[in-house]
């Protein structure tokens, strides 16, 4: 038996309590928004004014007996990646029905992400080579739903003995708010250094960043403020030639739409 089954179980039993009540869709989303701001709140200062007035907004419109069951939502999330890492919400998401084509919110399923990091991350040696180099490596996802392939990839590294808590950061990007608030609360249990931001990886728009408490605490805007500087300045030292310069343009992306998964 899957040891997330009995947690996800729970979950959609309490968010479908509120069911005859509410819109199960709007329940999950205020869930999950709200648990996302309870983790925020807790380190990112900046942010803490606007979120907790928005916390409020939206607890406003419940009544208490179902402001009571979001915090046990969570509670379970924490019971469930404490028993395995894995896609908690997005399984959720799928046992209440509420994945939509007219949404465009089609989850890529766990074992395919786990497939998926293992061909991304490569030759263990590599890896290695490039965090000795960096510091660290960065991962990019401009469209990461609840955040599968970003937990997939973190454990990846952990099963060939790389600290994904130290050694990696994600951006991830994705137009809906809910798979935001998703890939936040799970990122933000896993201890993942992130930065989830609601926007359009297409356009380049950005609405909104979700920093993990994983990113904060641990420095790492300073960390990547350096790793950008440094990088300039071997550029000014060692300028590519040409055809290097289109080698790098194309391995960075720059030349094409967003991938699914980028590692560098």
């Amino acid at each position: 038996m899957n040891p997330h089954d009995k947690h996800i179980k729970t979950i959609c039993k309490l968010l479908r309590s509120c069911g005859y009540r509410y819109d199960l869709h709007n329940v999950f989303s205020d869930c999950m928004e709200t648990a996302a701001i309870a983790l925020s709140n807790s380190v990112d200062h900046a942010n803490r004014d606007a979120r907790e007035k928005r916390y409020l907004d939206i607890v406003g419109r419940y009544e208490r007996d179902v402001v009571e069951i979001f915090p046990q939502v969570l509670a379970e999330i924490v019971l469930a990646l404490e028993a395995e890492p894995g896609d908690v919400l997005g399984a959720v998401f799928a046992e209440l029905g509420l994945k939509s084509a007219t949404r465009g919110q089609f989850f890529t399923p766990y074992d395919i992400c786990r497939a998926m990091a293992e061909m991304t991350l490569g030759d263990t040696e590599k890896l290695a080579e490039l965090i000795e180099r960096n510091g660290f490596v960065r991962a990019s996802e401009p469209a990461c739903g609840a955040g599968a392939m970003i937990i997939a990839l973190a454990e990846a590294m952990r099963a060939r003995g790389i600290n994904y808590q130290q050694y990696l950061h994600v951006t991830a990007v994705d137009i809906d708010p809910c798979a935001v608030h998703m890939a936040y609360i799970q990122l933000t249990l896993m201890h993942i250094p992130a930065v989830v931001i609601v926007g359009n990886s297409l356009s380049m728009e950005m609405r909104e960043c979700w920093y993990t408490p994983a990113h904060i605490l641990g420095g790492w805007s300073t960390k990547l403020a350096r790793r950008e500087a440094e990088d300039a300045a071997r550029a000014l030292l060692n300028p590519p030639s040409d055809s290097t310069a289109k080698d790098t343009s194309a391995e960075a992306g720059t030349d094409e739409l967003p991938r699914q998964l980028r590692f560098f």
